[in-house]
């Protein structure tokens, strides 16, 4: 074999292996280190919290070029935690979700993209109280590593961003009470097995 076909095939072989390297990896949700708090203004008197927490969902998470990666995330509306049942009875009624049982809040990536070195805008569909808009999160990645308990790969990232509730059917009392809601979200992940 002369030397060009043998550097050729070199290359190749680097190429293949590389790509493989590159690929997409499956993590899921550690749902007891998962979280999804909402705020809004009440009446200018106070910011009311609420959070969804131990939801499910998956990244494919590509390390060597994060734009490739995506995420997925569905949990059922009846999981919103409010800190007061009287709240969440009025969120569940026809005044807001009017939600069954298994009526879920979704989120799927349709793109992302990367901003700095652990920073990017993520795109996708939010899907809640029947209606789907697309969202933008500001993510961040902060940490990759093996996890010293469970002696796996895993991910920690955190994201902020804003929704109108009014555009998904649930603008009761605006603008008395804000129709903009604050998102905060903080995941860990798990290399899936």
């Amino acid at each position: 074999m002369n030397h060009f076909l043998r550097a050729t095939a070199l290359g190749a072989a680097l190429f293949s292996a590389s790509a493989a390297l590159a690929e997409a990896e499956k993590y899921t949700l550690d749902a007891s280190h998962s979280q999804i708090v909402f705020s809004y203004d009440h009446l200018g008197f106070s910011t009311t919290w609420g959070m969804f927490s131990g939801f499910e969902g998956e990244i494919m998470f590509d390390q060597a070029n994060p734009a490739a990666s995506s995420v997925s995330v569905s949990m059922p509306v009846k999981s919103m935690l409010t800190g007061w049942e009287g709240r969440f009875q009025h969120f569940m009624s026809k005044d807001f979700f009017d939600a069954s049982d298994d009526e879920m809040v979704s989120f799927a990536s349709t793109g992302i993209e990367v901003t700095g070195e652990t920073t990017a805008k993520i795109t996708g569909d939010l899907t809640l109280n029947g209606v789907t808009k697309p969202v933008v999160l500001d993510a961040v990645l902060n940490k990759t590593g093996d996890h010293p308990m469970a002696n796996k790969p895993w991910a920690g990232f955190s994201a902020t961003t804003s929704v109108l509730r009014s555009d998904f059917g649930l603008g009761m009392f605006a603008p008395y009470v804000s129709d903009e809601v604050a998102i905060q979200i903080s995941i860990e992940a798990m290399k899936a097995e």
